[in-house]
């Protein structure tokens, strides 16, 4: 037999009952019934119920264990009795009888438990992540995890693409964040950067040649955490295609991800054909470019219902100001002054002056709340006419100019749909965010700039470029968008060097900064470059939607906390002065 074991703990069934068995793993709990011993027994695979009795030579070893000491058992597979099977467990029919058993390794007392799934501060999980990582649903998700990325891949493979893997030690580029430096000690006052994407690697593959590649690529950038996105690194399936149109691409991508999805989404409903949304038609539906589908409302404007009514509050800033608008939030089943007040104070809460509303009650005509009474009954019908409301529903407006209050409205829009429950938490609604600006007005530095990738094709060419002003220019660039949480985003890129050259202009790159540092590519250009496409979604990011999970810091094995720190390995650390000086470093620290 085996030296630690002849099964796992979540082999052995009413089949193997009467074998003489071994097994190795964690005491998950210990429970003693008047003498006769209980021990569940884990390890990666499952527990079996192991029973030791005061007749086994290995019963006053077994009596001094705890939690999670690992031990060896030797004992006889038996089934269990009518009124003790679990159901619960694919070992629940049958039991081990002890006859011998072995400690391989005791445990101090334990920081946090592992038996149940109890809420202990970040910090103190962090630092004993080995320890957390045995609770269940962390083990479970990190092993769906794997099971995800290997699907990724198959899909990838069947599709006829190939995996490469691109440096991680490179140059730093403009991708939106700040990167991780690496001094380099063999070019004193040089670094390299930790790559923030594949992006300018994986077009170079297609520059040389190479059709259809895909990368589970690790990626760096230095920024602050959020719960959808881990401080330092994070996986995505990168992907890039030759001689494609945007079309192509998300006819590639669609079938993967909404694979992925039935896959491992529990049963729930999975989006069959992803919408296209052009960028500003989501900004004036939802609030954002990253809608939750799942809610149903969609916003409105209803500018000509106020201009020259009699709320004055919103009729002298559309008098004033041409470029005011008012936006309708139409809220199904909301008709309660209770739900409107409800809304109007967590509206205050956020820093706004109010939500303005009406509803409307049944056996009750015309819309009930001050801003009905000020407009009169004929707007208050025709607003009500306009987004389809009936008796039991209300509306909430937001005016001024839509890009002072977009991202407000965009959070009452979620507010509302959850307090009401008119969320469909059963699906996952995947559409596709198109028609992205090409250029954005930096606001801090007074210029234009790249608002999304800067290596993307912009729609018309190089004659938009010249001709259209650079903030009306759209790019072939588009998001990926599951449940209001941003998957992906892709472009169909600019493979001429002119255009390269002149949408660099257009963001302030003067020539020689453009060869310094986007030079490797742009040379790539000169010599033949195919049309490509390509996309990156997050690995992380889908991984968290199929484990149910709000935070990415329970779907990644070793994650950093919120301050970017390891607590488990104590990173980052500092380092010694012979180090520093071989890298020709001195520090200069703050006070």
């Amino acid at each position: 037999m085996h030296a630690y074991r002849s099964h796992t703990c979540g082999e052995l069934v009413e089949g193997d009952v009467g074998k003489t068995v071994r097994l190795s793993g964690w005491v998950h709990r210990v429970r003693d019934h008047g003498g006769l011993l209980f021990i569940d027994l884990r390890d990666h695979y499952g527990i079996t119920q192991v029973v030791c009795d005061p007749d086994s030579p290995a019963f006053k070893l077994v009596e001094t264990v705890r939690a999670e000491w690992v031990i060896r058992v030797d004992g006889v597979v038996k089934a269990r009795t009518p009124e003790t099977v679990n159901d619960r467990l694919p070992t629940g029919r049958i039991e081990v009888f002890v006859r011998e058993a072995e400690v391989l390794s005791a445990a101090k007392e334990l920081p946090l438990p592992v038996f149940g799934e109890p809420d202990y501060p970040e910090d103190l999980r962090l630092k004993y992540r080995f320890l957390d990582l045995r609770r269940d649903t962390l083990h479970r998700n990190i092993v769906k995890r794997s099971q995800i990325i290997s699907s990724l891949r198959r899909r990838m493979v069947d599709k006829g693409f190939t995996e490469f893997q691109t440096p991680i030690l490179t140059a730093s580029s403009p991708e939106g964040a700040r990167d991780f430096l690496v001094p380099a000690r063999m070019h004193p006052g040089k670094f390299y950067a930790l790559p923030q994407a594949p992006q300018q690697f994986k077009q170079l593959l297609m520059i040389a040649g190479f059709d259809r590649y895909f990368q589970i690529a690790p990626c760096f950038r230095d920024e602050d955490a959020r719960a959808d996105r881990s401080p330092g690194e994070f996986y995505q399936l990168d992907i890039e295609m030759s001689f494609v149109t945007q079309e192509d691409v998300f006819q590639t991508v669609e079938p993967v991800l909404r694979g992925i999805f039935e896959e491992f989404g529990g049963g729930r409903r999975v989006t069959q054909v992803f919408p296209r949304i052009p960028y500003s038609v989501s900004m004036r539906k939802y609030g954002n470019d990253k809608p939750d589908l799942r809610n149903p409302i969609e916003m409105e404007a209803v500018t000509e219902h106020f201009a020259g009514s009699g709320f004055k509050v919103f009729a002298n800033m559309i008098a004033s100001d041409p470029k005011v608008e008012v936006w309708a939030i139409p809220a199904k089943t909301g008709g309660s002054r209770a739900f409107c007040d409800r809304m109007n104070a967590w509206a205050q809460g956020e820093g706004q002056p109010g939500l303005g509303y009406i509803f409307w009650r049944e056996g009750e005509e015309g819309g009930a709340g001050p801003i009905a009474k000020n407009i009169g009954p004929e707007r208050t019908e025709a607003i009500r006419t306009q987004l389809g409301l009936e008796a039991g529903d209300a509306v909430f407006f937001v005016c001024g100019r839509p890009e002072k209050f977009v991202a407000f409205a965009g959070q009452a829009r979620t507010r509302a749909g959850r307090d009401l429950g008119l969320v469909d938490e059963n699906q996952f609604a995947l559409c596709w965010i198109v028609d992205f600006p090409m250029f954005e007005w930096n606001e801090d530095e007074k210029r234009v700039d790249f608002s999304h990738n800067p290596f993307s094709m912009p729609q018309g060419g190089l004659e938009a470029l010249e001709t259209m002003d650079p903030l009306e220019i759209k790019a072939f660039q588009y998001d990926i968008v599951c449940n209001g949480i941003e998957l992906s985003s892709g472009a169909i890129r600019n493979h001429k060097p002119e255009i390269m050259r002149k949408a660099f202009a257009i963001a302030g790159y003067p020539e020689d900064v453009l060869e310094s540092r986007f030079g490797g590519m742009l040379r790539a250009l000169e010599f033949g470059a195919p049309p490509h496409g390509g996309i990156a979604p997050g690995v992380d990011r889908i991984v968290m939607l199929l484990c149910d999970q709000e935070n990415l810091r329970e779907v990644v094995v070793f994650p950093m906390n919120q301050r970017a720190e390891d607590l488990l390995m104590g990173a980052p650390s500092e380092v010694s002065n012979k180090q520093l000086r071989e890298l020709h470093i001195r520090l200069n620290l703050p006070n």
